[in-house]
């Protein structure tokens, strides 16, 4: 159950979590469910696609290409060239609704080529690879919101574009700027509107990158969830793709 750069064959984790009920004296009311959101369309500088609001967000495959202890930094870029991407993302406890502070929200995703720093030759694409490229994170303030600056992902053979996050409780931050121990909560991945895709697919270098593009709906890892699931609510930055977008998601996790 992996991302492959050769087949559409990384299948879907089973979901076994249920979201959860919080009881109110002799009644139980059931929170709202991420996956009812509309994926919709981008009208404008908006998107209508509802928030989760204290619903669990699906468990998906990690991949294979994770690497550990990667730096704790707001901007993960590097100068990599691509539309700029500002994702604030909302960390709380899915039973309390309670925001997480200190945890540590962690990216990893490809470039615009569909190449992953430390992998890079995968998609078919030759450039330099430093190992570091689109990848770390940052502790979330005391509202639990992480703000994380990128650039949009681009596509590699088999995958819709997504971004891989984990969220990890108690780490330890190194006088490197690198993180180390913890607990992780949480792992999924974030995706896009496939109108902002079609928009972002036609600027350089998106427009370079050969590769066919698996499609949001052909993809074999979003299961069609919503908010729940990782759809991501995009807003332009501009009045052009090549202006970039801001994405946010509310990530509800288990902490117990």
């Amino acid at each position: 159950m992996t991302d492959t750069s050769s087949s559409n064959s990384e299948s879907r984790i089973p979901v076994a979590r249920r979201t959860v009920l919080i009881a109110g004296g002799a009644t139980a009311a059931a929170l709202a469910v991420g996956g009812a959101a509309s994926a919709g369309a981008l009208n404008g500088n908006r998107q209508d696609t509802a928030a989760a609001v204290c619903t669990l967000t699906r468990e998906m495959t990690e991949g294979p290409y994770y690497l550990d202890g990667q730096y704790v930094r707001a901007d993960i870029s590097e100068g990599k060239p691509g539309v700029p991407l500002k994702l604030t993302l909302t960390v709380v406890d899915d039973d309390t609704c309670a925001p997480l502070r200190g945890a540590l929200v962690e990216l990893w995703h490809a470039d615009a080529l569909g190449e992953y720093s430390g992998f890079v030759g995968k998609n078919g694409h030759s450039e330099p690879d430093n190992g570091t490229f689109l990848r770390g994170g940052v502790l979330t303030n005391s509202a639990g919101v992480a703000v994380i600056t990128s650039v949009y992902p681009g596509w590699y053979v088999g995958r819709c574009i997504h971004v891989h996050v984990k969220v990890h409780t108690g780490v330890t931050l190194t006088s490197d700027g690198h993180f180390t121990g913890g607990r992780e909560i949480h792992t999924g991945q974030l995706f896009f509107s496939e109108s902002v895709t079609t928009r972002v697919a036609t600027v350089s270098p998106y427009s370079t990158n050969r590769v066919t593009r698996t499609t949001l709906a052909r993809d074999s890892i979003y299961d069609g969830g919503g908010a729940a699931s990782g759809l991501l609510t995009l807003s332009a930055l501009g009045s052009s793709p090549s202006a970039g977008y801001a994405g946010s998601l509310t990530l509800g996790v288990e902490t117990g």
